[in-house]
């Protein structure tokens, strides 16, 4: 009677996944060759046209972005959240000087990536919630993981971490910033507001 080892069995099955998923990330960074930025650049949310400066730290997994009133709701039979970014809390905003930056809130809904429990010295436990967010950061499109947390009291309102980093290629210069030589385009704070507002009555009113 042949006795069949699981614990190699179940190696033997994992190593080909792992390989092939080593292969892959190896792949797509070969084909993106590396590109230094600083520790803080200008990121536009894609499909806000929403400029941001963000800090890109290498202690931090996960991105972040600024977000409150997290609020999750169901869609489709799967977990959504809405979520609002108020442009008065990080005035990053070129503006022609009709508006306020504090006069601008805008609204998000994105599906759920997964939760995170975060532990804090001193204070409960804060879950987060994980959406997938595109966004341009010296002239090029990426797409990465951000949990949705209130940074109102820091510099900066969003947070690129190692997951992006490693998945794009991108290496930092901790001694320098504002290093992208490319730009991405971004509307003024105005014509934000107008978009914003555009979208809003067409989800209101379809036909309006």
């Amino acid at each position: 009677m042949r006795v069949i080892n699981r614990a190699l069995l179940a190696a033997a099955l994992i190593l080909p996944s792992t390989m092939a998923l080593a292969a892959e990330s190896e792949a797509k960074n070969d084909q993106r060759p590396p590109e230094t930025l600083g520790y803080v650049e200008w990121v536009v949310m894609q499909d806000t046209s929403l400029r941001l400066k963000a800090r890109l730290d290498t202690g931090a997994k996960t991105s972040s972005l600024h977000a409150v009133n997290v609020e999750p709701f169901e869609k489709d039979g799967a977990e959504w959240v809405s979520f609002q970014i108020p442009l008065g809390d990080h005035e990053d905003q070129p503006t022609e000087g009709e508006l306020d930056h504090e006069d601008v809130i805008l609204e998000f809904e994105r599906p759920v990536e997964r939760t995170v429990l975060i532990k804090r010295k001193g204070a409960p436990s804060q879950k987060r919630y994980v959406v997938m967010m595109d966004f341009c950061i010296a002239g090029t499109t990426h797409t990465t993981q951000f949990s949705l947390t209130d940074r109102g009291k820091f510099s900066y309102p969003a947070l690129l971490g190692r997951r992006f980093m490693r998945d794009d290629n991108i290496l930092i210069d901790s001694a320098d910033a504002f290093m992208a030589e490319k730009e991405c385009e971004y509307m003024t704070l105005e014509e934000l507001a107008t978009r914003h507002a555009e979208s809003v009555v067409e989800e209101v009113d379809p036909d309006a």
